[in-house]
């Protein structure tokens, strides 16, 4: 991940995690390689900033982590949205929306 690209992620890193596992539990791995795929390459996360950050949205409280058997047979911590982690996460989808609206408002207004 370029350092733009972490730069932009400080504000919605959360966001977009507690969106990955929005529908089916994921382990770590798995969580970091949806994002990279749906953004299509933009976001690459390394495990620093990604681990530090599942193991803080557990301690808040908006994912859970339990073990279980990967596709591969191995052992895994996967995550899951809490009801606590879906309303944080409507929350923040709000905030996202409208923060970003105003910032093209002001890009397109100054053109």
């Amino acid at each position: 991940m370029t350092a733009h690209n972490e730069e932009l992620l400080k504000g919605t890193l959360d966001m977009l995690i507690l969106k990955a596992i929005e529908r089916t539990p994921l382990h770590g791995w798995g969580i970091g390689e949806r994002i990279e795929a749906v953004s299509g390459g933009v976001f690459r996360l390394q495990t620093g900033t990604l681990y530090p950050a599942l193991h803080r949205l557990v301690r808040k409280g908006w994912i859970a982590a339990e073990w279980r058997v990967t596709e591969n047979n191995r052992r895994a911590r996967y995550y899951r949205l809490t009801a606590t982690g879906k309303r944080q996460l409507s929350a923040e989808l709000s905030t996202w929306a409208r923060t970003s609206m105003a910032v093209n408002r002001v890009i397109e207004g100054m053109n």
